[in-house]
C-alpha cells in the first residue's frame, strides 16, 4: 500500500471508532448548498461555519456552474429541500493559469502531469497523449468577478432552477480567509 493510502485508512479508523453521526437525516439541516472550487486550501466547513449534515457542498475545478454542478444543485433543491445557493470562487485559482488551448495542447503531447514556471505550462514527459481534450470546455477563468457573475447567471437562467431560490455570488480570499461579495452576481441571483 502507498503511504497516502495507509494514512487515509488509519485516519478513517480513528474517525469511525467514535462515530456518532449515523442518524443524521439525508436533507441538509440548514437547507442551503455551496458550489465552490476543489482547491485544497478551501475548507467550506470552516469558512461557512458548517457541521456535518448542515449543507450540501458541491466542488469542482474552479467552482464552476458546469452541467454536472447544476444537476447536483437541482437534485439538492428538488429532492432534498435546499432553499438558498452560494457560488464561491477564490483568489489565486489555478483555473486562471491556463486556457482551453493550453490544456488541450498539453494533453495532446502527454497524459502525464505537467509543470509550470514563469514562462508557462510545460510537459516534462513525452507521449502518449490524446487529442480528446480539444472537445472539452475546461471552464477556465480570466476574471474572478466575471466568472462568478457568469455562473450565477447560468444557474439563475437554467430552465430547471426555480426563480424563488436566491443564488449568491462570492469570492473567497485565500490570503485572509474572508468571503467577498460579488454584488452584481448576488443582485443577478435574487429570488423572484
Amino acid at each position: 500500500m502507498s503511504q497516502i493510502l495507509d494514512e487515509v485508512l488509519a485516519a478513517n479508523q480513528g474517525y469511525a471508532s467514535d462515530f456518532n453521526k449515523g442518524d443524521l437525516p439525508m436533507p441538509p439541516g440548514r437547507r442551503f448548498a455551496i458550489l465552490t472550487c476543489m482547491d485544497a486550501r478551501l475548507d467550506p466547513a470552516k469558512y461557512a461555519g458548517l457541521s456535518e449534515g448542515d449543507a450540501h457542498v458541491i466542488r469542482n475545478a474552479g467552482g464552476r456552474a458546469s452541467d454536472d454542478a447544476i444537476r447536483s444543485l437541482v437534485i439538492s433543491y428538488k429532492l432534498l429541500g435546499t432553499r438558498e445557493w452560494f457560488v464561491i470562487h477564490h483568489t489565486d485559482c489555478g483555473m486562471e493559469t491556463f486556457t482551453n488551448d493550453i490544456m488541450s495542447d498539453l494533453l495532446s503531447s502527454s497524459l502525464k502531469t505537467a509543470s509550470v514556471d514563469a514562462s508557462g505550462w510545460h510537459d516534462g514527459c513525452e507521449g502518449p497523449g490524446c487529442t480528446d481534450g480539444k472537445y472539452i470546455n475546461w471552464l477556465t477563468i480570466k476574471n474572478q468577478e466575471q466568472s462568478v457573475l457568469e455562473d450565477v447567471l447560468r444557474i439563475r437562467n437554467h430552465s430547471l432552477v426555480p426563480s424563488d431560490i436566491p443564488v449568491y455570488g462570492y469570492i473567497y480570499d485565500v490570503k485572509s480567509g474572508r468571503l467577498i461579495e460579488v454584488s452584481e452576481a448576488t443582485k443577478a441571483g435574487q429570488a423572484n
